[in-house]
């Protein structure tokens, strides 16, 4: 799940989530969002307790052989994480979470031992593990490599009605097809009117648009903190008709 920061994705992938939860399927989350908000959008109590595995110096340095944050040390770039999902993740209604968090990025990126741990991470999760897996990501692909995309089902571009929305998830598209990734849908948000409608159909015609979701003061109060779940059965069957088109 990518798009421009600010359109909803975060809320779009708790929304997918908990549609999974209500059907009997097993869920796992991640927030590779350097920042993180899918914890409370999913309802956890005391998301800002949740410690994100960048931040874990202990278990980057026992897999990696390297302490975050030093210069200059050789460390491993294939490290052992098979085990890490089960072990790290947090569990809320069914729901299996784990925070990646952000990696401080130099002029190339980060060549570092949590970047190496959160990716070979993403790669195992992706290709290996049998859970419905959905994975909320910053404004663009940053965790997915060449080796990762076999794996990825759907990226999913949230927009909202917006030009500035519709040319990042352009960009978004680019980055995602020269890696190889090959489903690439579009999911219009806060939709308040069939101008709405209309102008991301008009405008965001290299990629197919499966559903549009509307703005809903229900989504509003869960993002303000007054609920914990989105309570609205229009929202709710948009989100199963994007589903069954998967």
């Amino acid at each position: 799940m990518s798009g421009k920061g600010g359109v909803g994705k975060t809320t779009i992938s708790a929304l997918i989530a908990q549609e999974w939860i209500r059907n009997g399927k097993r869920v796992l989350a991640i927030d590779a969002d350097p920042v993180a908000s899918l914890a409370g959008a999913l309802g956890f109590p005391n998301p800002e307790q949740i410690i994100p595995l960048s931040q874990r110096g202990e278990l980057i340095q026992e897999r990696t052989g390297a302490k975050p944050g030093t210069l200059g040390q050789m460390f491993i770039l294939n490290p052992r994480v098979d085990d890490l999902p089960d072990k790290i993740a947090y569990e809320h209604k069914g729901v299996k979470l784990l925070v990646m968090g952000g990696v401080k990025k130099g002029g190339g990126g980060c060549v570092c031992p949590e970047s190496a741990l959160i990716k070979v991470l993403v790669s195992h999760i992706v290709l290996e593990r049998d859970e419905n897996v959905i994975m909320d990501m910053e404004a663009g692909i940053e965790h997915l490599g060449r080796g990762t995309t076999e794996g990825v089902d759907y990226l999913l571009i949230v927009v909202e009605p917006g030009l500035r929305s519709i040319q990042t998830a352009e960009r978004i598209k680019t980055l995602a097809t020269e890696i190889g990734i090959k489903k690439i849908r579009a999911i219009g948000n806060k939709i308040t009117s069939p101008k709405d409608a209309a102008f991301i159909k008009d405008n965001i015609k290299s990629i197919e648009n499966i559903g549009l979701v509307p703005y809903s003061q229900s989504i509003v109060e869960a993002e303000r903190g007054v609920q914990k779940w989105v309570n609205d059965i229009v929202v709710q069957q948009e989100i199963k008709r994007i589903l069954d088109q998967l």
